[in-house]
């Protein structure tokens, strides 16, 4: 591989360049598709629960109770996307609002016990959606692809803070 004279990031070879652009269209498809469908799941719970509202709710139940700061922190949003994007589901009883436990003038956010119910029913729709699309991988690939996805939505992360902190990716990417 060779590398330019501005930019420490090696540049791909021609077989590389080739995975790459397959790889960038594959990804931009699979947008396109989970956008049209919203991968929302199967029967009566498909759709019913949008992906920021899914998020949130996921992460209260993997993390526990947390503050808006965190809990934005922790999803590499704004404080002030996720207090607009809590707002319905402190309305609709998914979520809810208490005290710190150590600092009673600090709020945090936790998921009630209807928004763990209907978390639950999410996941098991979602979840088999997921059966269903890769019913013909082996366990192997199932548990192939998920860690390859992780790692990418990992990096992609990763990205993302550097552009938010000013960094240069390119530059620290290697």
């Amino acid at each position: 591989m060779s590398t330019t004279s501005d930019t420490t990031t090696p540049l791909p070879s021609e077989e590389d360049a080739s995975v790459l652009d397959a790889l960038q269209h594959q990804v931009a498809v699979f947008a396109r598709r989970a956008e049209q469908t919203r991968l929302g799941g199967l029967g009566q719970i498909r759709n019913s629960m949008d992906r920021a509202a899914y998020l949130l709710l996921n992460r209260l139940d993997q993390e526990g109770p947390m503050g808006v700061k965190a809990l934005a922190a922790g999803m590499g949003i704004d404080s002030s996307t996720v207090t607009r994007q809590v707002a319905p589901l402190v309305d609709s009883g998914l979520v809810k609002r208490t005290s710190h436990p150590e600092d009673g003038r600090a709020v945090v956010l936790q998921l009630s016990p209807r928004g763990q119910a209907r978390l639950a029913e999410v996941r098991a729709s979602r979840r088999e959606l997921m059966a269903m699309l890769t019913e013909e991988w082996s366990p192997e690939e199932r548990e192939a692809f998920t860690t390859l996805l992780t790692r990418f939505n990992s990096t992609i992360t990763t990205l993302h803070s550097q552009f938010s902190a000013g960094a240069d990716p390119v530059s620290t990417a290697s």
